[in-house]
């Protein structure tokens, strides 16, 4: 058991129990899937005499994997994903920082249609968009304290079992965040941002990435960092959040390998909190 004190609370948490919001990846398997790209695989490693595969007659099993971290499933990037490799703020997965437990709230939210919304995106929403808006952002935290919120995961409602493996494509266009969604996010404070589906933005948006640029404060149309860009946040996309984790307030522990690139495979693992005093 860990107390952490955080604004004017104590919390504890059992760090021994965990919950993983991870999607397992299954090499050459079923897979969730974005963008058309190709499917994870794993594929015995052969140097001369030698294969990787006990069952082929090797001594170990060896695995030569390839991903795509951006579409083959969880995945966490960061700023370096939407800037020029040589900026000097453009920090990989292996340069940020990140404290080993982050305050975090869980919510649940049903994506709704983008032109009912009535909010921004560019290019413009169309009545095929669903989209998870400003307005229940705003519903679904208005109870949750700016300390509570350096991360947040946003479940999405029907919360369907085949998110761990479906292909998102044109037929089957995934939620997104509305500009102002975003806008509203960075009003809060919100520093990580986790979602299960697998991208802020839409699939087909015209190259613009309005969502990435605004949550990262990178003026539209340029690859490079600025002064008032926010270089220390990061995205997490295609999670899964099982429906016995409630919604509610957690720890968070995001676990990423030091990968010098802008997106690595992820493993958000929440651990529930409670409150043990509300004045230190």
């Amino acid at each position: 058991m860990v107390t952490v004190e955080l604004a004017n609370g104590r919390y504890q948490v059992n760090v021994a129990f965990a919950h993983s919001i991870a999607i397992e990846m299954a090499f050459n398997a079923p897979q969730p899937n974005h963008f058309g790209a190709d499917i994870a695989t794993a594929t015995p490693m052969q140097a001369g005499g030698f294969i990787g595969d006990t069952q082929q007659g090797g001594s170990c099993n060896v695995n030569q994997l390839s991903l795509n971290p951006h579409c083959n499933g969880t995945h966490t990037e960061t700023l370096a994903h939407i800037c020029d490799k040589d900026s000097v703020l453009s920090l990989t997965i292996a340069d940020i920082d990140i404290p080993p437990l982050l305050p975090c709230s869980l919510i649940s939210v049903m994506p709704q249609n983008g032109i009912a919304s009535g909010e921004q995106y560019r290019p413009e929403l169309t009545e095929h968009d669903e989209v998870i808006s400003r307005q229940q952002l705003e519903h679904a935290m208005a109870d949750i304290d700016d300390c509570q919120l350096t991360a947040v995961v946003i479940r999405t409602l029907p919360n369907d079992n085949d998110k761990c493996t479906r292909a998102y494509n044109e037929q089957q266009q995934p939620p997104f965040l509305t500009a102002d969604a975003v806008l509203y996010l960075n009003e809060r404070g919100v520093e990580h941002v986790l979602l299960d589906v697998p991208s802020v933005d839409r699939l087909h948006d015209d190259g613009l990435m309005t969502c990435h640029h605004l949550f990262w404060q990178v003026p539209e149309g340029s690859h490079q960092a600025g002064p008032h860009s926010l270089v220390n946040k990061t995205i997490t996309e295609m999670a899964f959040i099982d429906d016995h984790i409630a919604d509610g307030f957690y720890f968070l522990n995001l676990q990423m390998p030091a990968f010098i690139n802008d997106a690595a495979p992820s493993r958000p693992v929440l651990y529930a909190a409670q409150r043990l005093d509300a004045n230190l």
